[in-house]
């Protein structure tokens, strides 16, 4: 990995340089693979793997013995180089379902739409991501998060979550079978 002032473009392992992908488009898309969003029926192994050859262009020339290696590199790079430990308990947030909570407060921190922008590094899309502050994502975190510690909501937060419910409430992922049906239906409308 690089510095904390550098982005890396390419990944260097066991002696030889790797392209990536490093638009936050192309990590978002990887991270809804890993999270088992884009096929619940396959197991983490299997999502590992998809991961792998959506993150390394050239992941089919890559030998097997440099796998681990890549594997640690990506995790690496998804957490843009931190080395923070996982909260316990359950999510409190969802990259496809507050996607446009997320958007709202990274165009305002980055001052204009990152949507419209051609390339946006993943770790400055964090970057962006952490300097949100108020508005409705932080609240529905807040919320999720009182929630989930059976802390008591103030007045104005119950009444945010009896209106914004569905914003609030995260969605479980689809299962193998639910998954299915939708590609089934899909393939009748043609």
């Amino acid at each position: 990995m690089t510095g904390p002032w550098t982005l890396p473009t390419q990944a260097a392992l066991s002696g030889g340089a790797y392209a990536i992908r490093t638009d936050y488009r192309d990590i978002l898309e990887l991270l809804r693979w890993l999270g088992g969003q884009a096929d619940p029926a396959l197991d983490q192994a299997e999502r590992w793997y998809v991961a792998m050859g959506l993150f390394y262009p050239e992941f089919d020339a890559m030998t097997q013995n440099v796998w681990p290696e890549a594997t640690r590199f990506l995790a690496e790079f998804l957490a843009a180089g931190r080395r923070e430990e996982p909260r316990p308990g359950p999510a409190l947030m969802d990259w496809q379902q507050d996607a446009p909570l997320i958007a709202a407060g990274i165009g305002r921190a980055a001052g204009q739409d990152v949507r419209t922008l051609p390339y946006l590094h993943w770790w400055s899309f964090l970057a962006l991501f952490d300097a949100i502050g108020e508005g409705n994502f932080a609240t529905v975190v807040a919320i999720r998060d009182k929630l989930r510690r059976g802390r008591r909501l103030e007045n104005w937060e119950l009444d945010f979550y009896r209106t914004h419910r569905t914003l609030v409430e995260l969605r479980p992922a689809a299962t193998a079978e639910e998954q299915a049906e939708k590609q089934r239906l899909l393939a009748m409308l043609g």
